[in-house]
């Protein structure tokens, strides 16, 4: 007796047909760490760390210093001015310099600004990650995207250590969009040549308010 091959079709057709009306779907076994055995201290400084290792610079203050920072900030990389959404603390800027509103600015606008100061709603220390819902003292997601410069300010407390930590927070921020920002914006072409600015900003400076 001459036994006939199955063509694809009708292989990828059995397939489906065997596994209609089988076993129900079963619990996935979460064996991760969803905790940090780190103390707050470690979990702050691993925060910091992942982003210098990601060339961004990290700056620490009080809640009350913030504004002092950013005036420092804008001094040494010779800026006037950043742009912001309408939500930012009015605490969080120095007399002496020039904060534009996002008021509906134009992409180019955008790109020709010196760049963005915004706040942040979640933060991870372990993979160096910013979290951003696009609240009003973050603005629109083209806000933090297209200006060439992010100075981003995280406070401790939305700072958690590991990812799953990172995921159960940011759950309480959906249905908003997430943009998460893992250092400054960066790719590797053909050549392996890194190249940075390609998808958001080349530069992000981070403020830790303890």
């Amino acid at each position: 007796m001459v036994v006939q091959a199955m063509t694809a079709r009708e292989e990828v057709l059995a397939r489906i047909r065997k596994n209609q009306g089988g076993p129900a779907d079963q619990s996935i076994p979460r064996e991760y760490a969803d905790s940090s055995l780190l103390s707050r201290a470690e979990v702050v400084e691993q925060f910091a760390d992942r982003l210098r290792d990601y060339n961004a610079t990290v700056h620490h203050c009080a809640a009350s210093a913030i504004a002092d920072v950013v005036s420092s900030v804008l001094h040494e990389r010779k800026k006037s001015g950043l742009l912001i959404p309408a939500g930012l603390p009015a605490a969080w800027l120095p007399a002496g310099c020039t904060f534009r509103l996002d008021d509906g600015l134009s992409y180019a606008e955008l790109d020709a600004s010196e760049g963005v100061l915004t706040a942040c709603d979640v933060a991870i220390a372990l993979t160096g990650t910013i979290v951003i819902a696009h609240s009003p003292a973050q603005g629109r997601r083209a806000l933090s995207l297209v200006p060439d410069y992010h100075l981003c300010v995280v406070h401790l407390d939305q700072l958690v250590a590991t990812v799953p930590e990172g995921m159960r927070r940011m759950a309480n921020l959906l249905p908003a969009p997430l943009t998460t920002i893992s250092g400054p914006s960066a790719t590797s072409d053909i050549e392996m040549i890194r190249i940075k600015g390609v998808h958001g900003p080349r530069t992000l400076e981070v403020i830790l308010v303890e």
